[in-house]
């Protein structure tokens, strides 16, 4: 039948069963919404205070839904505005599809108002970034934009409309294909197969082999890495720890793939990882990692990681194995699908020896006496009043670290954190995408003060759509995790970090229409996130720290992973 063309966007986005966008309208873009204007009843549009906000919601919703995100944005500064969001969700491979609108064809290459080459920006940053010219491509290219984001390794897609494309009196063919069907069938080969995706099934000779090593090893430590969370494979991933019987180190990405409180994790691995990790991956002799890149925070010395071990690698994406360390063996293919292979042909392992030596490694979780509040007071608190399938979305810095640390995330899209691209402002955004996408639970945004003022004027979106996340601001009025370097390294020259000035966060909130709570004890600490929990409306609790409050454990960049700088 013959629609409009905007109609046509609207559609397809139906098609994929998407209801709901994050975005913020502009010139170029607003054919789009006029459109969206009467799909309003079907496609709820969340509406952010800019459009890095949106960007870090869609992408949180996604994470925490496992469906793909949508985000609008206008041409120029509303395009480049999401560049920070596409690149936090390509270096985490979370599926988001970015819709944005470009000048006419008419205006192309002459500077024109609020023109810029958005495809080409995001090409580097994206699974893939297209350019509608032809009004007809809509629903081939929407089809085909959705599927590369949610198949094989998940990530950011970029659509870019011309203006004239989707202008009102457009018309084009359309038929509606539910997504189920549409992957399947011939709309997506006229776009040509270099984007089309792809998961490769395993090898199962690989598979046997793997099982061979296994079966010859003593030693064996797993690592459970971002790609069980993205492909939901922590059922399987769990029955194959249990059936190794082995110490299961936890990335920072793939917290929520395995249960952080099992008694075989060992928790995170890495610069800030537990001395039972780090010593477990120096001294096994055979390291499965999963859905792992061994990025430079696991790595830090490729030359000496696991020196002792033979290293298995397991991924979807073939571009990862032997990119950062060497491997003796890998297998491609799916989390899900390897590990479900695996379990099928492996017995059951039993490990007592070398879990004697390096589960007691673990250390306590009890927190210190203190006369003053400490970030582990702050983090137990929540961990003991907190629902226990609560969402925590994370800032960077040395929050995170104690985050990750201190509290148990259990299920894929428990934690929304930026952990390869680090991106300091992520959180809020992510919360109110988790929090859209999980009406009926707890989300808890877990920031620092210097990462709070990068984005805090969310806090409108937040208020707005009367959604109850509670922001937990760890004030320790510096830029806590530059300070720690500044401190071991850099001989204490404090060189702008120190955040000396406003705003007062506990006014903000309440300039925003929150509820704004300012503790220094734990004892006020757990009457305050009560309070918060229980009004079930948005809030921002201000946690007084002391400035020279550190990470613990610490590696320094490039050093083995067991030369800690701090312990």
């Amino acid at each position: 039948m013959k629609i409009r063309a905007t109609q046509a966007i609207m559609e397809c986005l139906l098609e994929q069963e998407v209801d709901t966008v994050f975005g913020y309208p502009g010139g170029t873009i607003l054919n789009v919404y006029d459109e969206l204007y009467r799909y309003q009843d079907k496609i709820h549009h969340v509406l952010t205070a800019h459009e890095q906000g949106a960007a870090h919601a869609a992408d949180g919703y996604a994470r925490a839904t496992g469906k793909v995100g949508v985000c609008f944005a206008t041409s120029g500064p509303g395009a480049t505005n999401l560049t920070t969001g596409i690149a936090t969700a390509h270096l985490d491979s979370s599926p988001v599809v970015f819709i944005t609108c470009n000048v006419g064809e008419s205006l192309l290459g002459k500077d024109a108002f609020q023109e810029v080459d958005s495809t080409g920006i995001a090409m580097p940053i994206t699974k893939a970034a297209f350019l509608v010219r032809d009004a007809q491509q809509i629903p081939d290219v929407m089809r085909q934009a959705f599927a590369v984001a949610a198949t094989g390794r998940p990530g950011p897609v970029l659509i870019d409309f011309l203006k004239n494309v989707t202008a009102l009196d457009q018309m084009i063919d359309y038929t509606f294909i539910p997504w189920r069907e549409n992957r399947k069938c011939g709309s997506l080969q006229p776009l040509g197969d270099s984007h089309l995706p792809k998961k490769p099934e395993p090898n199962q000779e690989d598979v046997e082999k793997l099982l061979e090593m296994i079966a010859q090893a003593e030693r064996p430590l797993l690592i459970c890495g971002g790609g069980v969370v993205r492909g939901r494979a922590h059922r399987e991933f769990r029955e194959f720890a249990e059936k190794l019987d082995a110490p299961v180190a936890i990335t920072l990405m793939g917290g929520g793939g395995f249960p952080g409180g099992h008694p075989l994790t060992t928790g995170m691995i890495g610069m800030h990882g537990s001395r039972a990790s780090n010593v477990a991956c120096d001294e096994c002799d055979l390291l499965i990692a999963v859905g792992c890149r061994f990025s430079d925070r696991v790595a830090l010395d490729p030359a000496t990681f696991a020196s002792q071990s033979k290293i298995v690698q397991i991924d979807i994406d073939r571009a990862e194995i032997d990119k950062n360390v060497p491997t003796d063996h890998h297998i491609i293919g799916s989390a899900r699908r390897v590990l479900t292979l695996l379990n099928q042909g492996m017995p059951q392992y039993h490990h007592e020896a070398w879990k004697e030596r390096i589960l007691p490694l673990r250390q306590p979780s009890a927190a210190e006496e203190s006369d003053h509040l400490t970030p582990q007071q702050v983090l137990e608190v929540i961990r003991r009043r907190a629902p226990k399938d609560a969402i925590v979305a994370t800032d960077v810095g040395q929050h995170q670290m104690w985050a990750i640390k201190y509290l148990h995330f259990d299920y894929p899209g428990q934690l929304l954190t930026s952990g390869g691209f680090g991106t300091m402002g992520f959180g809020l955004g992510a919360a109110i995408g988790a929090q859209m996408g999980n009406p009926d639970k707890r989300v808890l945004h877990i920031t620092g003060d210097g990462c709070f003022r990068m984005n805090c004027h969310e806090l409108c979106t937040v208020e707005h759509y009367h959604l109850p996340i509670i922001s937990i601001v760890f004030n320790n009025g510096t830029l806590g995790m530059v300070r720690q370097w500044q401190s071991l390294i850099y001989n204490h020259h404090y060189s702008e970090t120190t955040l000396d000035r406003g705003p007062d966060f506990v006014k903000l909130a309440e300039a925003y229409g929150l509820r704004g709570f300012r503790v220094r004890t734990r004892e006020e600490m757990e009457r305050t996130l009560d309070e918060a929990l229980a009004s079930g409306t948005g809030a921002v609790i201000d946690c007084m720290l002391d400035i020279d409050e550190m990470v613990r454990p610490m590696v320094a960049a490039g050093s083995p992973i067991t030369d800690f700088l701090l312990d």
